[in-house]
């Protein structure tokens, strides 16, 4: 297909998404990226992205980054085995967020974006209001709400102005895995709060979030990166406190929510239209909150991602495109 223009939707996944970071490096050499999206650790990598960070210099800003620094514990954290639980009880999560989002506010600062209006971009050939016009859009989840939030664009709907609010405040909101990161709070139009936490709570893959809803056909494909495995699979290497309480209650609580966040998904890779747009990133072996991984686990998950990526590019040429139009957008071929 040649070079060509594509959307990107990246998967949520703690210390897995260097996984995501060869993918994207990989799809940069044949690919001009519009305009991307992510959850959590895939909500993190996108903003990168977005904000024009690109090949080698991705890849060597993500194998520097200080990941050991990322949970910070406070006083209570420090208290011998009971502050864990205090932390939970009182601050809502054992770890703050506030180091990540500064490291994420200076490294997009470095690209002169700081709002997402700084990520806003003309584009005559959209279907969407100027106000969705932006390269990036991440999730979080409002637990205030029960609603899943597409960031910028449901700034409005909490009587907000999009192109003001700090793309990093979105981005350590969406990485915040509820109980063991501390969530992110937003105050509304009316004051109340929002109670903001991992948009993969509710949608870790958001594959479909820049899909035309209207009759005409996409102007370019979207693609989509995952790193987590499918069910059956350990919790505890979804979700950091898994395993802690060895009580039969409990753990069935950890499947039903290893279900809820990876289920879903995997929901969707059963239809041959989101199949057929997918990468799928061997991460094994690797926990989403690894945060001491070694320069040798950093470069595997980063090879994975880039040798998957290559394997799906190699598949993917203008019949790929026409037969996709063709079977899952109804476009009749010429």
């Amino acid at each position: 297909m040649g070079a060509f223009q594509a959307d990107l939707v990246l998967e949520g996944g703690g210390t897995k998404g260097i996984g995501l970071v060869g993918a994207v490096c990989r799809f940069q050499r044949d690919v001009e990226v519009r305009r991307v999206a992510g959850s959590s650790a895939g909500g993190l990598v996108a903003a990168l992205v977005a904000a024009g960070y690109h090949g080698d210099e991705l890849r060597d800003l993500m194998f520097a980054f200080p990941f050991p620094k990322v949970p910070q514990p406070d006083l209570l954290d420090r208290l011998p085995v009971i502050g864990p639980w205090l932390s939970i009880l009182w601050e809502r999560g054992v770890y703050d967020t506030g180091f990540v989002r500064d490291e994420i506010a200076r490294l997009l600062a470095e690209r002169e974006v700081r709002t997402f209006g700084d990520l806003m971009r003309a584009d005559k050939g959209s279907a969407l209001p100027p106000g969705r016009r932006s390269r990036l859009v991440v999730t979080a989840t409002d637990l205030t709400t029960g609603e899943l939030l597409y960031l910028p664009w449901d700034y409005p709907r909490l009587g907000l102005e999009p192109t003001t609010q700090e793309v990093a405040d979105a981005v350590a909101a969406s990485l915040a895995i509820p109980f063991y990161f501390e969530p992110k709070y937003l105050t509304d139009q009316t004051g109340k709060r929002h109670i903001l936490v991992d948009g993969g709570v509710l949608s870790n893959y958001p594959i479909t979030v820049f899909d035309r809803t209207d009759e005409a056909p996409p102007r370019w494909p979207t693609f989509g990166v995952k790193i987590l495995p499918r069910l059956p699979e350990s919790t505890s290497s979804l979700f950091p406190l898994a395993g802690r309480v060895p009580i039969p209650g409990v753990r069935q609580l950890e499947a039903l929510v290893a279900t809820l966040v990876v289920g879903r998904d995997q929901t969707y890779l059963s239809q041959p239209c989101v199949a057929r747009r997918t990468v799928e990133v061997d991460t094994s072996g690797v926990g989403i909150v690894e945060f001491d991984l070694s320069d040798a686990q950093k470069q595997h998950l980063y090879d994975n991602g880039s040798d998957a990526a290559d394997r799906f590019l190699a598949g993917w040429g203008e019949d790929a495109w026409k037969a996709y139009l063709a079977r899952c957008r109804g476009v009749i071929p010429l």
